[in-house]
């Protein structure tokens, strides 16, 4: 039966396995599977684009999904795929790689042109807001005294009227 299966899925066309691919597992959830055992095993299926990661559950098939949305998840490498099965999943063994289907052309390419300023930004800002509640952490555990806000304040106007006098000279 479990040979049948897997004949079937290797003559599905591509487009009938898209249309299968819905109701996805995440990590999360696959994770949980494999360590309960539930899991029978996993296939590695080559597609336009990559790999993607078919999990048996009891008779049927579903393929790991992404994080948020309802699509199985690709990897441009099969060396990337495998890697993540060890590491993510703690999946070592893998019961067939079917590569008729892949080709290294993606079908789906969403890549963004700004991605590197928009990864610049976020680290300039990580690191900006680091420095700055260092900065906070620093000020809250000085262990001088604090100075009252009506003392700072008459310190500074005595400081402008020094700097108004100045300007007021040169003028």
């Amino acid at each position: 039966m479990v040979e049948a299966l897997k004949i079937e899925l290797r003559h599905l066309t591509l487009k009938q396995r898209t249309c299968t691919m819905n109701h996805t597992i995440d990590t999360l959830l696959a994770r949980q599977m494999v360590e309960a055992a539930a899991l029978r095993g996993a296939s590695i299926i080559g597609q336009p684009g990559g790999w993607s990661v078919m999990l048996k559950i009891g008779m049927t098939e579903k393929p790991l999904g992404t994080q948020r949305t309802d699509k199985p998840r690709t990897w441009r490498s099969l060396d990337s795929c495998m890697a993540y099965l060890r590491t993510e999943l703690h999946l070592v063994r893998v019961d067939g790689i079917d590569a008729s289907q892949y080709s290294e052309v993606a079908v789906h390419t969403r890549h963004r042109a700004d991605t590197a300023a928009r990864m610049r930004a976020a680290h300039e800002a990580a690191t900006y807001d680091k420095w700055f509640r260092a900065q906070v952490q620093e000020a809250l555990d000085d262990p001088r005294p604090n100075i009252p806000h009506a003392e700072v304040v008459a310190e500074f106007d005595k400081k402008r009227a020094v700097l108004l006098k100045r300007t007021a000279a040169k003028a």
